[in-house]
């Protein structure tokens, strides 16, 4: 059986330094654009479940999320009901750029599935998720101070 974490790894590396690239003129760099895309789809997200989705340290995210603000592609707007967690929301600006991003996402998933009939792509999805599950506990634990016994 071959390493698969080798390849899932090698792919996400892949696509992310082609984006690292392509979106640096548009003053995104080193995987901002994932945030954006998170805060778009999700307009008044917390940071916390920021991180949970895009699977980073609390640090990671912060340092991204205050260089998007500062760029002008979110705001953050204190929440009423807790002090201490803001709620993330694209600009016009953010709003503009997402178009931008959504049509790379979609010409990436089509590059990445070239060849693949839609069953085949439909299982490959299903199986990602699986492997994604299995790993999230691993990764809940190992974040929250824990570690694995090999």
């Amino acid at each position: 059986m071959g390493n698969i974490l080798r390849e899932v790894g090698a792919i996400a590396r892949c696509f992310e330094s082609i984006s690292n690239i392509e979106f640096k003129p548009y003053g995104l760099s080193k995987n901002q654009y994932i945030y954006l895309v998170r805060i778009c789809e999700n307009p008044g997200i917390i940071q916390e479940e920021i991180v949970y989705m895009v699977k980073v340290d609390r640090s990671t995210a912060s340092r991204a999320i205050e260089k998007l603000e500062r760029d002008g592609f979110i705001q953050k707007e204190q929440e009423s009901d807790n002090r201490k967690n803001k709620a993330l929301y694209p600009t016009e600006k953010g709003k503009e750029m997402y178009e931008f991003l959504r049509k790379e996402d979609d010409y990436s998933n089509s590059a990445a599935v070239k060849g693949l009939s839609a069953e085949e792509q439909e299982t490959l999805l299903q199986l990602l998720q699986k492997v994604r599950a299995n790993v999230e506990p691993d990764w809940e634990m190992v974040k929250n101070g824990g570690s694995r016994e090999y």
